[in-house]
């Protein structure tokens, strides 16, 4: 990348986590997602990787863009952690560090005698995050968890998808990047918890598995109290109607939800159907969820008579809470997101330029911004090395060893 397009980065450091340096050991989606979130909001972080490997979300997804996004503003030093001086830069990097993540198997640091406390006898003042599908205790936590298995063992498949075909799993790593948020939250509130004096470093157990379960709602709860069982419904819902993915004439499909008393009421009278309101079968929430296929009928043939921009200037108009259902392609000239500035194009080695999302939350006085581009496998070894205190003899040794 040329310098001029470097200068296109906002290199300046104005998020809220500048001045923290993060050592990160993780791997994958949750991990980089966690560490990704940090980056943006201004922290330093040195990922760690394996000599000639590197983290396997570089070949991950397509035209690697998953490592171009989430691994923007890091840079990276191999280390071969198997080996003796690798971890021995390993804990000087960490005596130097804030936090530290990683997302091995549970046991996996322990037995390469990298476990936590090591660390934090060697830097009393870090906080470790230590991501895994299942947790580091509990009859799973030896288990390997991929972000799969925890989506079909929550509930989370069971109430996706249409009644009469199988559960359906997410095509996306929805359980990794709930996880990755939660972990960013995390380490914020650890540190936060440092810096009042109320702890010094600590260690933060985050499973795959419970950002996720919590995301779902009450269900288990609904179910001891009543015994329900959700089942699956497509993209209806079972506490509020209507509400579900309608198309209109031309093709276009609408998502449409209309779930509180109000919203339906005003929905009725736009649709020519205020007779509606007072009929026994969609008087209350409870009664049109029991109605939902009659209800659809009227709501889908409303819509289904007119073309998808003529039922989204209607339903605009008349303040109702109906959107397009977009893909990629639409998303990146829809005009909430170029005006909200929800994408925003960057400069790329392999394209040019990268449309990628913009970072947040937005932050009035400490903004985050994206300071480089993701790093090519090793490519800060030398600075960081040399900043540890390794003369120009000694780095070339390390390389030579297979070291870094």
């Amino acid at each position: 990348m040329t310098e001029r397009e470097m200068a296109e980065f906002d290199s300046r450091d104005t998020g809220s986590l500048s001045g923290i340096r993060v050592l990160d050991l993780s791997r994958l989606v949750a991990g980089n997602m966690i560490t990704h979130m940090l980056a943006d909001h201004g922290a330093e972080v040195i990922k760690i990787e394996r000599p000639g490997v590197g983290d396997e979300l570089r070949r991950f997804g397509h035209a690697g863009t998953w490592w171009k996004e989430y691994s923007r503003s890091k840079k990276s030093l191999t280390l071969n952690l198997k080996s003796d001086k690798g971890r021995e830069i390993l804990f000087c990097l960490a005596r130097k560090c804030d936090v530290m993540t990683e997302s091995s198997v549970p046991g996996t640091m322990e037995r390469l005698g990298l476990a936590p406390e090591a660390f934090l006898e060697a830097n009393p003042d870090l906080v470790i995050l230590r991501v895994s599908g299942w947790g580091q205790t509990g009859p799973f936590s030896s288990r390997p968890g991929f972000g799969t298995l925890v989506e079909a063992y929550s509930g989370l498949a069971a109430m996706t998808g249409f009644d009469d075909k199988p559960p359906l799993l997410p095509p996306l790593a929805l359980a990794d990047m709930i996880a990755g948020l939660t972990g960013f939250g995390a380490i914020s509130s650890a540190l936060v918890a440092r810096e009042q004096g109320r702890s010094r470093g600590q260690v933060i157990d985050l499973s795959l598995f419970e950002p996720l379960f919590n995301v779902l709602g009450p269900w288990v709860a609904t179910y001891a109290a009543t015994g329900y069982v959700p089942r699956r419904l497509g993209n209806r819902a079972d506490v509020v109607a209507p509400r579900n993915a309608y198309r209109a004439s031309d093709g276009k499909w609408l998502a449409m939800s209309a779930s509180t008393q109000p919203m339906w009421e005003k929905l009725a009278h736009a649709i020519g159907r205020g007779d509606l309101i007072e009929e026994p079968r969609f008087l209350t929430n409870a009664a049109r969820v029991q109605h939902a296929d009659e209800l659809d009928d009227v709501v889908g043939g409303f819509i289904g008579a007119r073309t998808g921009k003529e039922n989204l200037d209607f339903f605009a108009s008349a303040g109702i809470t109906v959107g397009p259902i977009h893909d990629p392609s639409e998303l990146v000239t829809d005009d909430y997101v170029l005006g909200r500035g929800v994408i925003e194009d960057f400069p790329d080695a392999d394209f040019g330029k990268l449309p990628m999302h913009a970072p947040f939350p937005r932050f009035s006085e400490t903004p985050a911004n994206i300071r480089a581009p993701a790093p090519e496998i090793g490519e800060h070894a030398e600075e960081i090395l040399e900043w540890l205190g390794f003369d120009a003899d000694s780095r070339k040794r390390l390389g030579e060893a297979g070291v870094v």
